[in-house]
Order: structure tokens, then sequence, then C-alpha cells
């Protein structure tokens, strides 16, 4: 979700990737769903795996929880901004929608900081 978001705001001034360190075959389809409901189509996607050139290459690491111990940190020894969000993989759908919008929320902010605002819609 928050690459999509990232890219969509941000444009052409900057570029998130996305990716996980146990990524399923498939994007959540409560995911798929609630990125729908805001017009993208994320039924096409599939997930990555993170590879430690990934984490090399990027200008900055956003985490989504793993700092606060679910799961593997690959970034231990990479400066990192843990958003300590929980993950989606079997939340409701009311649940993903409130994860969603923080993340938005998050993203819009960041693309503030970062002065890569494209658009705000």
């Amino acid at each position: 979700m928050a690459e999509i978001l990232f890219n969509h705001y941000a444009g052409d001034k900057a570029r998130s990737e996305s990716a996980g360190t146990a990524p399923g075959g498939v994007v959540n389809p409560v995911v798929v769903e609630v990125m729908k409901e805001l017009g993208f189509d994320l039924s096409a996607e599939k997930p990555r795996l993170l590879t430690h050139e990934m984490i090399l290459n990027a200008d900055k690491v956003i985490t989504m929880g793993c700092m606060k111990g679910e799961g593997i940190c690959p970034v231990v020894f990479t400066p990192a901004e843990d958003w300590a969000l929980p993950d989606p993989k079997g939340q409701d759908i009311v649940t993903v929608r409130q994860i969603r919008d923080e993340i938005k929320t998050r993203v819009i902010e960041l693309v503030k900081h970062l002065g890569v605002v494209a658009k705000y819609q």
C-alpha cells in the first residue's frame, strides 16, 4: 500500500519500492479491495522479497512494525524509520481500511517532508 501511495503522491519526483522479509505469493485480497476503494488496482502486483541490495540502494528505509518485534527485521544495521503498523494479514476489512488510512496519512507527511509532493489527491 505504501509503495503505491508514495509513487502516486510523489509522481516523477521520487520513487518507492516495497518488499517484505517473507512475502506471500499474491497481494492480500483484502488489501487489493481497500486500495481499489481509493482507485488503485493492485490485482496484478506481486509481493517482492526484500534484498540486501535494495536496502543499500535506498535513500530512506521505512519499516512497518518490524522494530516492535514482529517478524524478521533485516535493517538492524541500517538507519530506518519504523511506522509500527500492524500487518494486514488475517485482519478484517475494517481494520485493513484503518491501516490503509494510517499509511496514507504517513505517506503524505513523508512526501511533504522530503519535498517531493506532486499530487495531493
